[in-house]
């Protein structure tokens, strides 16, 4: 279980900035100033993510980045990709790589299917990277570093037990003659699915 988080104490100004931020036109600026009075009211990460509709992770996400810069944390970074050599070193790499081998619910999120803008929060919240990079820097480093694409990168994530196809073969049907689905059901749990943030192909 994580440790409660909260805000840093406001400032009036930094108050009466976060509740001009309610009027916002803009959706991220609206939605961290949501997420920062909320947790200057003492309200936890879980219930201001359950309220919001999001992650628990974008929750603490927003928490770090405004006790880090302030006012500026209301303002998207720019989404240009980090170059992968500043983001990620070979030890950070693999620490990425036996991250992503867990399940995204170990910290925080309520899935089992990594995207690599999840990836990408969840190595910031776990100290892998300085400052919060793109999931495209995700996918670089996947494939600079560790010579995996993220289209592949479901194979060697999500395999089953080497022995599977083995066990599989020398399951009994059942009085249909199928394969019996409520065992491989149970032979599944638990493995952590990789699904792309985006529908286009890794070049």
């Amino acid at each position: 279980m994580k440790t409660p988080i909260f805000v840093r104490s406001l400032s009036e100004k930094e108050r009466e900035h976060l509740q001009d931020g309610l009027r916002s036109k803009d959706a991220f600026t609206l939605r961290r100033c949501q997420m920062l009075l909320a947790s200057s009211r003492g309200e936890e990460v879980p219930k201001i993510a359950s309220n919001l509709g999001c992650a628990q992770q974008t929750v603490r996400n927003a928490i770090h980045d405004f006790d880090e810069r302030g006012p500026d944390a209301l303002v998207a970074k720019s989404s240009r990709p980090e170059r992968t050599r500043d983001a990620f070193d070979q030890r950070s790499a693999q620490a990425l790589r036996e991250m992503l081998h867990r399940s995204p619910r170990e910290f925080g999120y309520d899935t089992s299917l990594w995207t690599l803008e999840m990836a990408a929060g969840a190595a910031f919240e776990e100290g892998l990277t300085k400052r919060r990079v793109s999931g495209e820097t995700i996918r670089a480093t996947l494939s600079r570093l560790l010579g995996v694409r993220w289209m592949r990168a479901k194979r060697w994530i999500t395999s089953p037990d080497p022995l599977y196809e083995r066990k599989k073969a020398a399951r009994p049907p059942d009085e249909r003659g199928r394969d019996q689905p409520r065992n491989l059901g149970r032979r599944f749990l638990g493995r952590v699915l990789v699904e792309p943030a985006c529908t286009s192909h890794p070049q």
